[in-house]
């Protein structure tokens, strides 16, 4: 049985969190959060919060075991870009590009391949 959860519009960069999100691909819950409890960066916190989602949603639907669950898919997509303009010299004007995130996390508890 699987189950999901998704987080819309994360204030970070996908290429931050893509390489946070390639760390936990494919193991087990238990060993997904315990890595993510130790890296420093932002996008671990935001992901392991979406983890743990995920584990309750498992719990809601009544998957068996929830510590035999592992990461099946999970994957980074661009959101929106929030644009702004600061202040240059010679009355220039410089782009600020603030990038969103959408993070997309399956959680199964059969290894299939």
């Amino acid at each position: 049985m699987e189950s999901s959860a998704k987080l819309t519009l994360a204030r970070l960069s996908p290429r931050k969190a893509r390489l946070v999100a390639d760390l936990v691909r494919g193991k087990g819950i238990q060993e997904a959060l315990n890595t993510l409890g130790f890296l420093p960066n932002s996008p671990a916190q935001l992901i392991q919060k979406l983890l743990k989602s995920a584990v309750a949603n498992a719990e809601q639907k009544g998957v068996g075991d929830v510590d035999k669950l592992y990461v099946k898919t999970i994957f980074v997509d661009g959101g929106a870009v929030l644009k702004r303009f600061v202040p240059r010299a010679m009355g220039r004007a410089s782009k600020i590009r603030k990038p969103t995130s959408h993070i997309s996390v399956v959680l199964s508890d059969t290894k299939t391949r």
